[in-house]
């Protein structure tokens, strides 16, 4: 075989990234497998590769005996001294035996058998390349998409999202970009299976740990994480540093953050609320937007009783239960909604303790302080019958938190006051506190309608 071989070995180890050593003992082996398959042998065979001139010899090795028992492996010293003089008894001695028509078929078998061992290697370099990335988020893209299985493409591998793995209201299409949650890696004949994901609750925690340096740094924590994929989803995350504020890191400037993760996964709301070690404020917290009046616990069956106004019983529960089923799996605890209205008659402690926060309660919402509001379709709310707005594109089907103070409509957003109108005249405000000046007369867009 001439030079030509050993330069095709150079070039198959530099198309595949395979160290070229790897390559040649693949082409060794291969080569002893065809010489001792066409010589009907099973001697010890040395396999040789010049690399200057490119040539392959082939060597049978033998030891040096006084009386041979295996001629496969021995020779006597008379016979070895035939080609190597200084043979004495315990040396090994080779023989070159290079077929003279070892050419082109010896080239051919050993070419098939370092393919299969160049894959092999692919195959082991992939699973341990991946193997330690399981639970981590990789960029892809799609390469096939059909019920059963979408094919994703990580680079030098193809990863399965499973049916059960993908979101339903997602649809994927052919060199489509996204993000993925490599949930495991699996040793198989046809090579390493790499299984992806798009509704594993992680993905969550991976993207905000990837928008939000307070979570990736430490300083904020994700505690707890429940989803419904293509939905919505709560994250309840809570502060390991003094003076850091976690719903607002999480959510950023303006909502920033966490409308690139709500854009990442195609418009799923994601509620982030505050995490708390007392249990009745963290079940309250989990019910946002609604704010609960009062929660009881049944630490026996692990069941909170909990009173909402009756205006925001619809909030509490959610479209389908979606509010109160996501509350229960973030908290562990089952949640038995009630309004005021609901109790009457009753005499409980529960009954008790939500008369005494209505009685506290003011009945004008002047002096209630924040109240949820949803933000509709066309950018607008309703306070007292009255809407409100535009607000900002952002803000649209997000709940909001509005609060009348001294005749001015305040709305927040996660915290940030968000915009300002006259509550009688629907007047927009500027956000400066300092000048508070109309920028929209009541006849404009953005007026209040009653």
């Amino acid at each position: 075989m001439k030079s030509d071989f050993y330069t095709a070995i150079a070039q198959i180890a530099a198309e595949r990234g395979i160290p070229r050593e790897a390559v040649i003992s693949s082409v060794e082996h291969a080569l002893k497998t065809v010489y001792k398959k066409m010589a009907g042998t099973d001697e010890e065979v040395q396999v040789e590769l010049d690399s200057q001139a490119g040539n392959i010899r082939i060597y049978v090795t033998k030891r040096v005996v006084e009386e041979v028992e295996d001629e496969e492996q021995e020779i006597t010293v008379q016979e070895a001294r035939k080609t190597h003089p200084e043979a004495v008894v315990g040396d090994i001695v080779r023989f070159d035996r290079t077929p003279k028509n070892f050419g082109r078929i010896a080239a051919q078998t050993a070419k098939q058998v370092v393919l299969q061992r160049i894959r092999d290697y692919e195959r082991d370099s992939v699973y341990a390349e991946y193997i330690d990335r399981v639970g981590e988020v990789l960029n892809g893209i799609v390469q096939r998409a059909d019920p059963r299985a979408v094919i994703v493409e990580l680079g030098k591998a193809e990863a399965v999202m499973p049916a059960r793995e993908q979101v339903p209201t997602e649809r994927y299409r052919l060199g489509q970009r996204i993000k993925v949650y490599l949930v495991e890696v699996n040793k198989d004949a046809r090579g390493p299976q790499l299984i992806v994901s798009r509704t594993h609750a992680n993905l969550i925690k991976r993207l905000f740990e990837l928008e939000v340096p307070e979570i990736y740094s430490g300083a904020v924590e994700i505690m707890a994480i429940a989803r419904e994929p293509g939905l919505r989803s709560k994250v309840a995350v809570a502060a390991r540093q003094e003076k850091v504020d976690p719903v607002g890191s999480c959510v950023g400037v303006r909502g920033v953050r966490i409308q690139n993760i709500v854009n990442e996964l195609y418009g799923e709301k994601i509620d982030v609320i505050e995490w708390s070690s007392d249990v009745p404020t963290f079940i309250s917290n989990a019910l946002s937007p609604a704010k609960p009046i009062s929660v009881a616990l049944n630490e026996e069956e692990k069941i909170a009783r909990v009173i909402v106004p009756t205006e925001q019983m619809s909030l509490a529960i959610g479209k389908d239960g979606q509010n109160a089923r996501l509350a229960y799996k973030l908290t562990g605890w089952r949640i038995d909604i009630k309004d005021p209205e609901s109790l009457r008659g009753q005499d409980d402690d529960i009954l008790r303790q939500a008369r005494a926060a209505l009685a506290s309660a003011p009945d004008d919402m002047m002096s209630q302080g924040r109240q949820p509001r949803l933000v509709r379709a066309d950018g607008t709310i309703n306070v007292r019958e009255r809407e409100f707005g535009p607000l900002a594109p952002e803000l649209i089907n997000m709940s909001v938190d509005v609060e009348v103070i001294n005749g001015i409509l305040n709305v927040y957003y996660n915290r940030d006051l968000r915009a300002r109108f006259v509550f009688e005249t629907g007047q927009q405000l500027s956000l400066s506190e300092d000048e508070g000046l109309p920028i929209s007369s009541s006849n404009e867009p953005g007026a209040g309608r009653t």
